[in-house]
């Protein structure tokens, strides 16, 4: 694990990684162009690889990642990310409830959770999550088999409810990641729009840049 332990985790801008979208460019190279950019917390999704290769994946990917004091997050499988030493996870709805998860993990490791609804983000919360993943704030095309978009009004919604560090994913870009944050998201998560992007680093850098611009503008309300 890296010494990022759950209370210190940065949300500001969460990249989710999706292979199908690289363009045949490696995980590691987009990876690390994006954390050059500004990426501040990486999630490893992997939906059609065998347990072995997801591995393989992961192991690299932490090495990778470790060296620039950046964490790393598995996507549902916390048999995984146990095994490699990963600094968390990301369960959904289906998946190992939170109390569960809890009971096999080491001090400091980061359980986050998606929620797709308020109730969702009520539950995690009471079930001590690190941070809520609201999915989807807008319809997305890399990920189908989601809830309604809640829309910023949902995302006002939950934060209002909720104390906890939330993250919108969802169909967020450049053009509407200002307005995520501005209605009380405390960071984005992103796939194509840097995974797919030309330049990962510059298109990091954006985004950074525009979240911390709406975070700022927020702080001094």
């Amino acid at each position: 694990m890296s010494d990022k332990p759950a209370d210190n985790l940065d949300l500001t801008l969460y990249l989710v990684t999706d292979r199908t979208l690289a363009k045949g460019r490696g995980l590691n190279d987009i990876v690390r162009a994006a954390v050059a950019g500004g990426v501040s917390c990486v999630q490893l999704r992997e939906k059609q690889c065998s347990t072995r290769q997801f591995i393989d994946l992961a192991r690299s990917l932490r090495s990778t990642l470790q060296s620039m004091n950046i964490p790393l997050i598995i996507n549902d499988r916390l048999d995984i990310a146990l095994a490699i030493e990963a600094d968390g996870v990301h369960l959904g709805q289906d998946d190992m409830e939170i109390r569960d998860a809890r009971k096999l993990v080491p001090a400091g490791f980061i359980i986050g959770i998606s929620a797709e609804s308020l109730e969702d983000a009520i539950r995690a919360e009471w079930e001590g999550a690190d941070y809520i993943g609201i999915s989807p704030v807008f319809q997305s095309g890399t990920k189908t088999d989601t809830a309604c978009p809640l829309g910023l009004t949902g995302v006002k919604l939950i934060r209002s409810a909720v104390k906890m560090p939330i993250v919108g994913i969802g169909g967020i870009n450049r053009e509407n990641a200002a307005s995520v944050i501005s209605a009380g998201a405390d960071g984005i998560a992103v796939v194509s729009a840097i995974v797919s992007a030309d330049d990962p680093q510059h298109a990091a850098g954006e985004l950074r840049q525009i979240c911390e611009n709406a975070l700022g503008t927020r702080r001094k309300k």
